[in-house]
Parts: C-alpha cells; sequence; structure tokens
C-alpha cells in the first residue's frame, strides 16, 4: 500500500507530463493519465466549447464535469478553482465574477502553473492568479472565497476529508461550493484499485459516492445537492489491461459503478454583500437634475 506522499508523487509526475501533451491523447485516455483507448471519443470530459469564458489553450480535456456552469458565481465574487490545470475553470469563472472579482487558482504540479500562467498573460487577465500549493493545505487564508470549484480532482488527492474541511475553512459563511468528481458505487476490482496508473487516471483514487457525501455532510455544510449524475464508462480496450476477464465480466454486470457527479454545497452563515455594496457605488452616477425631468 503507498503512502499519501507516494500516491501524490505519482499523480505530480504524471499531470507534468500531461500539460505538455496534446488535448486529443488527453480526452481519449481516462483524465488523461492512461494508456489511449483506440475507440475515439471522450471518456470523462464534457464540452466546453460553448460556455462563455472558454478557452481553448487552457482546455487539456481532464475534467469530468463542468462546474462551473452550476455555481453560482456572481459578478464581483472571489472565487477559487482546487487543482486549476492550465486555468480552463477559472477563465469561465472570470467571465461569471468580472472585473470587479477575483478567481485563483491553486495546483501542485509546477508545469500547470507555469502554463496557467502564460494563458492569463496572453488574455491580460489582472484578476486571475495562479498559486502553488496543496489543495489539502491551501495557500489562502480564512473566510476567503465566494465560490470554490474543482473538476475532477478531489478524487486524486488521498486524503478528501482533509481537502473538504479545507473548503470549509477558506469559504466565506454563507459561501458555496460545487465541484465534479469520480465517485464510486461497488468495490473496484483489485487490478484497478491497487495500480499507481490507474491512481493517475482518477478511478482508482475513487472513494464510494455514500462516504464521499457523508465526508461533507459531517463537516457541517449544507443544503447538499448533486447538481449532475452520470455514468463513466470506460472502453474494455483500457480496462483489459488491468482486470482479469473475470473481472472485466463484473464490471460489465453493474456490480461496480463508476460516475461522475456535480456535487453543490453551502457553508452555514449570513453571506456578505460588501463587494457588491461597492460595485454598485462605483457604477451608479448621480442623477444630472431632478427625478422626473427630462434633461438626462
Amino acid at each position: 500500500m503507498k503512502t499519501s506522499e507516494e500516491l501524490k508523487d505519482i499523480v505530480r509526475e504524471q499531470y507534468s507530463k500531461i500539460a505538455t501533451q496534446d488535448k486529443g491523447d488527453n480526452a481519449a485516455s481516462c483524465c488523461g493519465a492512461t494508456p489511449t483507448s483506440n475507440k475515439v471519443y471522450n471518456i470523462m470530459m464534457e464540452d466546453y466549447t460553448e460556455i462563455e469564458g472558454y478557452n481553448a489553450d487552457a482546455d487539456l480535456g481532464l475534467g469530468c464535469g463542468l462546474p462551473t456552469q452550476f455555481a453560482k458565481i456572481n459578478i464581483g465574487d472571489t472565487v477559487i478553482d482546487l487543482g486549476s490545470g492550465a486555468g480552463n475553470d477559472c477563465f469561465v469563472a472570470r467571465h461569471e465574477t468580472g472585473e470587479s472579482g477575483k478567481v485563483i487558482g491553486i495546483d501542485f504540479t509546477d508545469a500547470m502553473i507555469n502554463k496557467a500562467r502564460i494563458n492569463a498573460d496572453k488574455m491580460g487577465y489582472n484578476n486571475v492568479e495562479f498559486r502553488f500549493g496543496d489543495i489539502d493545505n491551501m495557500p489562502i487564508a480564512d473566510n476567503t472565497a465566494d465560490v470554490i470549484v474543482s473538476n475532477c480532482v478531489l478524487n486524486l488527492v488521498p486524503d478528501k476529508e482533509k481537502v473538504i474541511k479545507e473548503i470549509y475553512r477558506t469559504l466565506k459563511p454563507g459561501g458555496h461550493f460545487s465541484i465534479s468528481d469520480i465517485v464510486l458505487v461497488g468495490e473496484l476490482p483489485d487490478g484497478l484499485r491497487e495500480d499507481a496508473e490507474m491512481y493517475a487516471g482518477c478511478v482508482a483514487g475513487a472513494v464510494q459516492k455514500e462516504e464521499y457525501l457523508g465526508y461533507i455532510e459531517t463537516l457541517g455544510f449544507d443544503n447538499i445537492t448533486i447538481q449532475k449524475e452520470k455514468v463513466i464508462s470506460i472502453p474494455d480496450d483500457i480496462l483489459s489491461k488491468y482486470l482479469s476477464p473475470e473481472e472485466l465480466t463484473q464490471v460489465h454486470e453493474k456490480s461496480i459503478g463508476i460516475f461522475s457527479i456535480t456535487v453543490y454545497a453551502d457553508k452555514p452563515g449570513e453571506k456578505s454583500n460588501e463587494h457588491l455594496t461597492e460595485l454598485t457605488s462605483t457604477t451608479e452616477e448621480a442623477p444630472c437634475c431632478e427625478p422626473n425631468t427630462k434633461c438626462c
């Protein structure tokens, strides 16, 4: 059994390679990390291309959902993206929060941070920043974010409960998160569960769906909602590299389910409207004349 640090090193090494891979290779594999399937279709990723704020250079084809689509981001919000990669979800979030807001991406892979910063510079975004760090020990002050998003990342972290504690700590009272992730129903065969490559490929690191939701509930979040759920079907030419014929049959008989879910929850407390007040005060102008006249 590998230690948490060994598992993190596996993910860091693999995602450093992914940062320089072609998006097509990432999309045709399992979170970009497994051998490419000979079937030409995307296994996990969703289509971002019609979402405002999308940037093709920042889309590495690694996600398993569209959390920013469900995140209820408002103008002026501070948004944190966990495992920000090349910046795709950050740039979508920036479109929603506008120039008056702030977006912070966190990633523990140097190659991803560098790629994201280059993409932000190309677009001239001065309110999007990328910080190097672990999402289970964020380089973020308490009560910072209005919204936290993440796309297919928590399943890569050995201590998921610790990450959720960090989400609670860094959200403002009344803030919320929308996170897409991989979860399981039923136990994975040993060949998948123990393989380091499949850990980096998002599957072996996933936990049971009820366990995942249980962490969120236990840590005190309110209004826990599954915003979207879909079955993930991994092609046989990938699975057969890790499973015996008997285990492959078991997967096909649906005694094991691999799902992408997008989960929403609120941190208890009264949400401050301070940034909305500031926005209003800077954009509203005094009337040029008395009300109900036509001189304006």
